[in-house]
């Protein structure tokens, strides 16, 4: 027995492929086959930003700001709660920074850092009055806050 492909097989076995639905950063594939129609599969494709964002350098410079300021804490008043502070939030800060990096509308992480830390220096500038440290974190993290939401 011969096989001979005509142009009906080639039809029957080509899959059908058709773009179901695009948002701002992924869109869903319909892949199907004229055989049977009603088999398909979806596939969910993620677009990239690695290629076309920039590095959040306001985000990097923010965290490194955060972790300088706990260490100066702790280096002019012997201070470890405002070391392990200011590498706890700088940590989470760097890392908000990072995945701004990636993807730009994953903004949680750095809001949630800049306004805790804002939270937490306001009411200690509130409570003190000295703008060394607490009113300059409490500048520096308002600013980020605004920045995150309006950029």
């Amino acid at each position: 027995m011969t096989y001979r492909r005509t142009a009906n097989a080639v039809r029957d076995t080509a899959p059908l492929i058709s773009v179901v639905g695009i948002n701002r950063s992924s869109s869903l594939v319909r892949f199907c086959s004229f055989y049977r129609p009603n088999n398909c599969i979806f596939l969910s494709v993620r677009q990239s930003y690695e290629d076309s964002m920039a590095v959040d350098w306001l985000g990097f410079g923010y965290a490194a700001a955060v972790v300088l300021g706990g260490f100066m804490g702790y280096k002019r008043k012997g201070s470890l709660a405002s070391l392990i502070a200011g590498l706890f939030f700088g940590t989470i800060s760097a890392y908000g920074a990072f995945k701004v990096s990636t993807d730009p509308h994953d903004i949680w992480t750095s809001l949630a850092a800049s306004g805790a830390l804002a939270l937490v220096m306001g009411l200690r500038y509130k409570n003190s009055g000295k703008l060394m440290p607490a009113g300059i974190m409490t500048g520096l993290s308002l600013l980020m806050v605004v920045r995150l939401l309006i950029f």
